[in-house]
């Protein structure tokens, strides 16, 4: 990797999508298990208390559901081209923001994404952490620009930080 903005956003989005297709595989795979269980002759219900096919129907039907969600996540980052926002230009779908409690201090980075969030990859040396506009963390950093402060909620209650980077 050269260290470009292009080359590490790029990264970053490989990262999300193999992350993606992991979880896609393992959810599609524990959704099959469970319908092959819901099915199988040894889950027939020995009596009218007998629940344990149901409920790996209703298993199977969770985790299809989830796959879908995946899925459709996946598509969203295959349509996302990563993009150079300018100095002053707002935090915005597709942006790389560098947070800190000062210029000096080293620096948190999220990855402002379209769905996945809370996915944590480790890029180029980069803690990532993917937010999505629709949490409360991706509400606080959208439309932000360097040299802004945002309120980050946080474990002891909301933690005030500067943009210190966007990229």
């Amino acid at each position: 990797m050269s260290g470009s903005t292009s080359d590490l956003k790029t990264d970053v989005l490989a990262a999300i999508m193999r992350a993606l297709r992991e979880e896609l595989a393992r959810q599609t795979s524990a959704a099959e298990s469970s319908r092959e269980e819901a099915i199988s002759e040894e889950s027939r219900p020995e009596n009218k208390w007998d629940t344990h096919s149901q409920e790996a129907a209703y298993l199977a039907e969770g985790q299809a559901r989830l796959a879908a969600e995946i899925s459709s996540a996946l598509a969203q980052y295959q349509a996302l081209a990563p993009r150079r926002f300018g100095p002053r230009e707002p935090v915005a779908l597709g942006a790389l923001v560098g947070v800190a409690s000062s210029p000096a201090k080293v620096r948190v980075w999220y990855f402002l994404g379209p769905q996945g969030g809370g996915l944590e990859l480790q890029v180029a040396g980069r803690q990532v952490l993917v937010v999505t506009p629709a949490s409360p963390l991706g509400r606080e950093l959208i439309g932000r620009r360097i040299g802004e402060s945002v309120r980050l909620p946080g474990k002891g209650g909301a933690q005030g930080l500067m943009v210190v980077a966007v990229e």
